[in-house]
């Protein structure tokens, strides 16, 4: 896996939405590394993405309440377990499961394995609350998808915090989700 500086040289062959990605973050002055790849569908596949980036991909998970009223995009460790009553109980909220393909798609402008962070530019309403672990917040970079899941970013962490997310115009609530120890036998 390659390691380049910024967007693609060309831009042929790429989803309307990834460019929009690349447009967004050059716009900020935002300066990122990308790697393409294979569609990273699991966690195990992120892991090698993860290496060659230097970098924690997150796990992004799109959540909404019962009624579908209220949406999350949630960014934790992807080798750490989710376990949606720690969650719900952080946000005083119940039965959190996860949200709609097509409120993800209609919120986010993006797909069950591709959530990301950067899709919050396209929720102009503010429906959507974004949710980021405490251990996200530590390493200097953090991974990501640009909307699609064959290319990742790296991004400086300070600028997700101080230029990315103010950008999107949404303030994340900080939550410490517990790590559990591996059960052995």
């Amino acid at each position: 896996m390659t390691l380049y500086e910024g967007r693609p040289e060309s831009v042929a062959g790429r989803e309307e939405k990834e460019i929009g990605a690349y447009d967004f973050l050059d716009a900020l002055g935002v300066s990122y590394q990308r790697i393409d790849h294979e569609p990273a569908m699991t966690m195990a596949v992120c892991e090698e993405i993860d290496k060659a980036l230097g970098a924690t991909i997150c796990k992004n998970l799109f959540l909404s309440n019962r009624q579908g009223t209220d949406f999350y995009l949630l960014l934790m460790p992807g080798d750490k377990p989710f376990k949606t009553k720690d969650l719900s109980a952080q946000l005083g909220t119940a039965r959190l499961s996860f949200g709609a393909p097509e409120k993800m798609e209609e919120l986010l402008h993006t797909t069950p394995g591709s959530a990301s962070v950067l899709g919050l530019m396209h929720d102009k309403e503010n429906r959507v609350q974004l949710v980021i672990d405490r251990e996200v917040l530590v390493g200097e970079y953090v991974g990501c998808h640009p909307l699609v899941n064959t290319s990742s970013l790296r991004l400086l962490t300070g600028d997700l915090e101080k230029i990315i997310l103010p950008a999107t115009g949404h303030t994340p609530i900080v939550v410490d989700l517990p790590r559990y120890e591996m059960m052995e036998g």
